[in-house]
């Protein structure tokens, strides 16, 4: 997704209002969008049902919120508690179609960036489709995973769920609690409370809502070499890259860190390329490690990636824990 202009995020997320235009526009998104569930809903439109537990994790607002993140979390605390879980995710910005399989070898090209890192950081099975269910059949046939995690699948109804986990950037929530293109939703407020579970990024989380924080990791040079603590750059004055969906939270954690930060932000997804780093000028340069994975290939010694740890209340994955046992023993059943 394009960073949105100044005078988009005035009226998302500024309290300018929309104006009749966005207004008109966003009548008709919203009717189309209902439709849509609605024919979902009554069965018109056919969701696929997978022989095993489904988990879709997701946002109601376009950008970024922490799904990555969180997704590789569950992972791991999924697998603490017996699961053998599998992503599945559409791929968003690859070049080439079809349902593929994800290696930790693949490119960002080939199968998008977020699905790379996924693959990279849980070390569980990924593959990628638009239609999120054939994704879900290719895992399921090599017999390795037992329960399907749906990357970015809140509005991806074409696949029967049993749990969903909505994330909502702390900081910007709903913004102006409109739908597109006269605010951030893809969807109304109201699906919010249908969720099993709300999570939260950064901020405060309120009454049933679930608190997520991102911690920084150390710096891991991308042309190899030895990690470094963000510490030793504590004071220092370091170049910063993000292409994330919202590059502040990534500029403004490393200022936590007590480093001094020269930003540069790029659209969600960039597709990197040597000549976007003409700004280069020997300073240490950290980027997310999503940004690291498209720029591997032409990497300096001073380049550096940091990742983000999700930390999350260990009932939080008790819970969920228990409500995917229930929809297993269905299923068998």
């Amino acid at each position: 997704m394009a960073r949105l202009p100044p005078w988009l995020e005035a009226r998302w997320y500024g309290g300018r209002r929309p104006g009749l235009g966005l207004g008109l526009l966003e009548v008709l998104y919203s009717t189309l969008t209902a439709a849509r569930r609605g024919l979902y809903r009554l069965g018109w439109w056919r969701s696929a049902r997978l022989p095993v537990p489904v988990l879709v994790v997701g946002n109601l607002t376009v950008g970024g919120s922490g799904k990555t993140p969180l997704v590789i979390a569950l992972c791991a605390a999924l697998q603490e508690r017996g699961w053998r879980p599998g992503v599945v995710s559409r791929g968003y910005g690859r070049k080439q179609a079809g349902t593929l399989r994800v290696s930790v070898d693949s490119t960002a090209e080939t199968v998008g960036d977020e699905p790379l890192l996924i693959a990279q950081r849980s070390g569980c099975p990924v593959a990628v489709s638009a239609r999120r269910a054939e994704a879900g059949r290719l895992l399921l046939a090599g017999g390795e995973v037992d329960l399907l995690i749906a990357d970015d699948g809140l509005q991806h109804y074409a696949l029967e769920r049993d749990v969903e986990v909505l994330v909502i950037d702390g900081e910007r929530r709903f913004g102006n609690g409109r739908l597109l293109p006269a605010g951030p939703l893809r969807e109304p407020p109201w699906r919010a409370a249908r969720c099993t579970a709300r999570v939260v990024n950064g901020g405060l989380a309120g009454d049933n809502e679930v608190p997520m924080r991102l911690e920084l990791g150390e710096a891991r040079p991308l042309a190899g070499g030895e990690l470094l603590p963000l510490d030793a750059l504590r004071g220092r004055s370091v170049q910063a890259v993000a292409g994330i969906g919202h590059p502040p939270r990534f500029f403004r954690a490393l200022r936590e860190a007590g480093l001094e930060v020269e930003a540069h932000a790029f659209d969600d997804h960039h597709a990197f390329s040597e000549s976007d780093f003409a700004f280069d000028d020997g300073r240490p340069l950290l980027m997310t490690e999503k940004d690291a994975a498209k720029c591997r290939g032409f990497a300096r010694p001073h380049w550096y990636s940091v990742g983000a740890t999700a930390n999350l209340p260990a009932d939080f994955f008790d819970t969920l824990n228990a409500l995917l046992l229930q929809a297993k023993e269905r299923l068998d059943g």
